[in-house]
């Protein structure tokens, strides 16, 4: 993945304080890189955007927690055509026919797993069709 020149720090700066998020984020990028070698992130205030011609997926720290959410969590978030049906699923919105955004949390490295790679993978297409 193309990263801009002041990634590193920029990365350090956004997960400040947040060490065990910092952990999970690595292992994310380490995946995406690996599946879109051809993608590019930006990190931005409230979170780090990834690309290839459009936006596909996110990660944030949630400003907000909801009931049952992990106390330290990586929020991942991506847009799929349809509705992803899953208890990792933490909360799934429609802002427009047909185009859903989906949130899901991760606490530890080992739940960037196949799944959700799946669901990212499925989200990069999809955006590619815009």
């Amino acid at each position: 993945m193309k990263t801009p020149e002041y990634y590193q720090s920029d990365v350090l700066a956004f997960f400040q304080g947040h060490p065990a998020e910092l952990a999970v984020y690595e292992a994310l990028f380490r995946q995406l890189d690996e599946a879109f070698p051809e993608g590019w992130v930006k990190v931005q205030k409230s979170q780090i955007s990834f690309y290839d011609k459009h936006l596909f997926a996110a990660a944030s720290l949630p400003a907000r927690r909801r009931k049952g959410w992990p106390e330290r969590c990586l929020l991942v978030t991506f847009g799929l055509s349809r509705r992803a049906e899953s208890p990792r699923i933490a909360m799934a919105v429609e802002p427009y026919p047909n185009r859903w955004t989906h949130h899901v949390t991760a606490a530890e490295a080992d739940e960037i797993d196949g799944e959700l790679m799946d669901w990212l993978r499925e989200a990069h297409d999809f955006a590619l069709l815009k």
